[in-house]
């Protein structure tokens, strides 16, 4: 082998090494030997491109048997130190064995007896790579009898035990984690761990034991035999030799050469195997065949039952060419590793090498002192932003935001365009680009949470239930315009709030009520001063998702100036088909807003433009009826009324009557707000009235430490007793105690006066004063004393209207209503007949009143050819509530039913309204607001309602309630209505 390295020129090379040994390590021309020689060229030999390995160490054996290499964990640093030390030492003790004279080095410690007099060791599992002789290796003892075992074992003198490999169970994990391979060792115990080990292992010196850490050096190899012991494992092992080998056989030199050139190859694209052979070189002592292959082997990062095979092979030149296939195998995956690093650098994108140069531009211009840190600062602040949203930004703006970033770079601080690309960057860093929330497609449990909030309003919880199965099918929900139209107070906001929550989404409400200016929708143009972006950018940013509930209110009151018209801008944002893509002005980027829940609300949809009312799907909240109104008096506002005014439930109760008295004579509207501050108000004079009788609800602070000469004989309970209208009665100790205890809740009523607070009254025979006040009772007898004299009297006039009287029923933005229709005779003459009209009525109302009498006159021309009424009479129409404005075609058949009955002298049947509006012909033509229409008449108590036949599946769509006990007729021309409005004895015109 020299003669083949001079031959080769690698001995000139070679010259020049000096590894670190101990002056004894070497005698005469022998003192290094082939291998050890390449190993020591390849040690000095420039590597590239290091690859992570484990930083081992490496120690001789006692009788240069065998050799090799170990591991160590990262918290072994001084190891190396130590294995020097040792090595030193055994030159200067000189240990003698195998094919090492008493000159060669040695880093084990002497022992007595030697380690081959050991056939009966302690067992250790190796979970992850077996130890080969010659190395070091960590191991972590977590079992305490076996920690204790092998402490006892080293104080003996006699520091060995027997290190195998652990073979892994046939349906564990491969790629399970060290730390739950780790933990299914410590369980194993006994034969079940005997099963597990492979039977070849290396005999172990335990050269250090470090709280559970133990620091094995390995020796020679051993086969298990049989198990003497279970706890700690104990087996009886047979010590390994190698097979005898022709050391001049020319395959062997071949293989070690090829070995050693396999190693070089290797150690080209690591400078970490390259410490692994220094490192060897300096702590090992003769180098054979034998340790070159378990050199090779325990370095490599191969699989660990590949290199037990390198372990159980005793033939050397077999492990020689097992060594040479793992050293192969390097190869192979470190030229995979090189073209993958390889493919990787040819995908850096020009944008990231734009990126590393202006972070080298930021360096040098913060080194010159050229860039503020306020800039650089900003910079961080929106980028940081950015990458939290990178993966689900839209490419289009992420190249903005990456142009911006650059401009504001290049910019000074103190410019104007600084300010201006700062707050643009600002809002488009801190939109919620492609983050949704997880929606809630539970139908069920979103039905719970509508019903808690509101009562009634079937139609809107139903349109929602609908979204929620509709977005559950399809998996994703796509936004949708709804409009809540409706008189105030029927919960058209807060139901908005309430959809939010039973969706699992964010809730955000502006109003546009008097919105004259397109900017508010559209945002201004960056080149303005003081720009913002539009309602639906600074909602994105607020809410954080891009799928929340967009509560637009009073939409039928939008505004028009010389700023624009907002109507017309909300075309594209409340537009399924274009705002997926909404450009605001500010932003100038477009938003995808198409996962937004629009809700609108409304009183009136007349007023809404028709383009816009297009993109809505309506609907309508006509109002509560008594009943609902009841139901929402006891299950919503009287419960929240209880905590805004701090007042328990038993101390007040409001009865079914007063609340009945309450809707009908003071809270007739159709919503319920009207309701709400009338209760309000009646707590709130309930609250000073229990503030006036000296109760309070606040929890008293404890007085014990200003007072503390009361002695424990003298402690008084200070809970308040229940409260007595205007009573105040006096009782012992004990009684109030008893109370206490017995009746009141926890947390009850405290009184102000109590002797706590009043110190003198402890002198006064351990007396305390407690104010008991009976739960007040809001009736309908005292409900005026609370809200005052009744506001509305009953809508109708008379119990059976008169001659000329008809009811009629309206619709109104605050709901339906009833109404008097009155026609009396003014004149009468020949050729005098005429129409005179009051009430403040409407343009349509003064042209139905017209077409009311032609049609009328008509009418009883027709049934009674010699009737000269509306030829002579001079009539007076009127219509009461003079002030307040009346317009609408819905009152064409009450007009003309007023005057007949004037011509006939006939009143109607009794309980009768009637609505619809007349043609020429006598033909009725339908109506709007039938739902608000019955409601008025129910609360008007009629009987008997006349709507157009057109109207019917109007009716039929009501709930029950509302219809119940109501006789409806629906018709189509005015003989229908004139035989039902006067009964038996309209049936006498012909």
């Amino acid at each position: 082998m020299l003669k083949v390295l001079s031959s080769s020129g690698l001995g000139s090379r070679l010259r020049h090494f000096s590894p670190r040994l101990p002056t004894s390590s070497f005698n005469g021309e022998e003192e290094r030997t082939a291998v050890k020689r390449v190993l020591g060229y390849l040690s000095t030999s420039n590597c590239q491109n290091p690859v992570f390995y484990p930083r081992a160490f490496f120690c001789s054996e006692s009788n240069g048997g065998d050799g090799g290499g170990g591991q160590k964990a990262p918290d072994q640093s001084g190891l190396a130190e130590e294995v020097e030390a040792e090595s030193t030492k055994a030159s200067e003790g000189g240990i003698n064995g195998g094919e090492v004279d008493g000159k060669s080095s040695s880093a084990i410690v002497s022992t007595n007896p030697r380690p081959e007099d050991h056939l009966t060791v302690i067992a250790l599992p190796l979970p992850h790579r077996p130890l080969f002789p010659g190395f070091y290796m960590p191991i972590y003892v977590k079992d305490t009898k076996l920690l204790a075992a092998l402490k006892e074992t080293r104080k003996r003198s006699a520091p060995y035990a027997g290190a195998f490999l652990l073979k892994d169970e046939p349906a564990s994990d491969p790629l399970a984690s060290g730390s739950e391979t780790d933990k299914n060792i410590y369980e194993l115990k006994g034969k079940e761990l005997y099963k597990r080990l492979c039977k070849d292992g290396t005999l172990a010196q335990i050269t250090n034991i470090q709280g559970d850490q133990v620091i094995l050096i390995g020796h020679r190899r051993l086969r298990i035999t049989e198990m003497v012991e279970e706890d700690p494992l104990t087996v009886k092992v047979d010590h390994l030799k190698d097979k005898p080998f022709n050391k001049d056989d020319d395959v062997i030199k071949a293989t070690s050469f090829e070995v050693i050139e396999t190693l070089r190859d290797v150690l080209k694209s690591s400078s970490l195997w390259r410490d692994h052979v220094q490192t060897y070189t300096q702590h090992v002592g003769e180098f054979n065949y034998s340790r070159l292959a378990d050199f090779g082997a325990a370095i490599s990062g191969s699989n660990k039952l590949l290199c037990q095979e390198v372990l159980e092979e005793l033939d050397v030149y077999m492990r020689l060419k097992l060594t040479l296939e793992l050293l192969k195998k390097e190869i192979e995956i470190t030229k995979i590793q090189e073209s993958i690093a390889k493919a990787i650098e040819e995908k850096i994108s020009g944008e990231q090498r734009r990126f590393l140069l202006n972070e080298q531009l930021k360096a040098i211009k913060k080194e010159l002192g050229v860039e503020t840190d306020d800039k650089t600062a900003l910079s961080a602040k929106f980028r940081e932003r950015l990458e939290k949203s990178r993966e689900k930004c839209p490419p289009h703006v992420l190249q903005v935001i990456e142009e911006e970033l650059a401009k504001l770079q290049l910019l000074e601080a103190s410019s104007s365009e600084f300010n201006v690309t700062r707050n643009y960057l600002d809002w488009l860093t801190a939109l919620p680009w492609g983050n949704y929330s997880d929606e809630n497609f539970n139908v069920h449990q979103a039905k719970i949470i509508l019903d808690e909030d509101h009562y009634g309003l079937s139609d809107v919880k139903e349109r929602i239930l609908e979204f929620i199965a509709v977005g559950k099918l399809r998996g994703s929900a796509q936004g949708k315009i709804i409009c809540l139209s409706g008189p105030p107070g029927v919960g058209k906001t807060s139901i908005g709030r309430s959809i939010a929550r039973s969706l699992n989404r964010k809730f955000y409400r502006f109003s546009v009520g008097g919105l004259a200016d397109v900017a508010e929708i559209k945002g201004h143009r960056r080149t303005y001063i003081g720009a913002m972006p539009g309602k639906m950018v600074q909602c994105l940013k607020n809410v954080g998702t891009a799928n929340p509930l967009v509560l637009i209110d009073e939409i039928d009151k939008l505004g028009k100036g010389h700023a624009g018209d907002p109507a017309s801008a909300l075309l594209e944002l409340l537009d399924p088909e274009q705002n997926a893509n909404f450009l605001d002005h500010y932003l100038d980027v477009p938003i995808d807003l198409s996962k937004v829940l629009f809700v609108c609300t409304a009183n009136v949809t007349e007023t809404i433009p028709n383009p816009l009312l297009d993109r809505m799907e309506v609907i309508s909240l006509a109002g509560y009826i008594t009943d609902e109104k009841m139901h929402i008096a006891r299950d919503y506002l009287e419960k929240a009324t209880h905590e805004a005014c701090g007042i328990k439930p038993e101390q007040v109760e409001v009865t079914d009557a007063a609340l009945l008295e309450l809707i009908d004579n003071y809270c007739r509207e159709a919503g319920v707000r009207n309701l709400q501050k009338h209760i309000e108000k009646i707590y709130r004079k309930i609250a000073l009235k229990l503030v006036r009788l000296g109760v309070s609800n606040e929890l008293q602070p404890d007085l014990s430490a200003q007072h503390a000469v009361v002695s424990e004989e003298k402690t008084i309970d200070d809970s308040a007793p229940t409260i007595v209208d205007d009573q105040v009665e006096t009782k012992l100790e004990g009684d109030s105690n008893k109370q206490a205890d017995d009746e009141l809740p926890a947390g009850s009523n405290q009184v102000e006066s109590s002797p706590l607070s009043n110190p003198s009254a402890l002198d006064n025979n351990d007396v305390q004063v407690d104010k008991e006040v009976e739960k007040i009772i809001v009736d309908s007898s005292n409900l005026s004393d609370f809200v005052g004299k009744p506001v509305f009297h009953a809508d109708r006039i008379y119990d059976q209207t008169p001659v000329g009287v008809i009811m009629g029923l309206a619709w109104t933005s605050m709901g339906g209503s009833t109404l008097y229709i009155e026609t009396t005779q003014v004149e009468e003459g020949e050729g005098k007949g005429s129409l005179h009209l009051t009430g403040q009525l409407g343009d349509v109302m003064k042209e139905s009143a017209q077409i009311a009498h032609t049609v009328a006159r008509g009418y009883l021309q027709e049934k009674e050819s010699d009737s000269t009424f509306f030829a002579n009479s001079k009539l007076h129409l009127h219509v009461p509530a003079g002030a307040t404005p009346k317009d609408g075609p819905s009152a064409g058949c009450t007009m003309i039913t007023s005057m007949i009955s004037l011509a006939l002298k006939k009143p109607v049947i009794k309980d009768l309204a009637m609505t619809g509006e007349v043609t020429l012909t006598g033909r009725i033509l339908p109506i709007g607001g039938v739902k608000e229409k019955t409601i008025a008449a129910r609360r008007s108590g009629v009987k008997t309602i006349i709507f157009p036949s057109a109207n019917k599946k109007d009716f039929d769509e009501l709930a029950d309630n509302i219809k119940e006990g109501i006789e409806v007729h629906f018709v189509e021309t005015y003989k229908e209505i004139h035989e039902l409005a006067f009964g038996e004895d309209g049936k006498t015109l012909k």
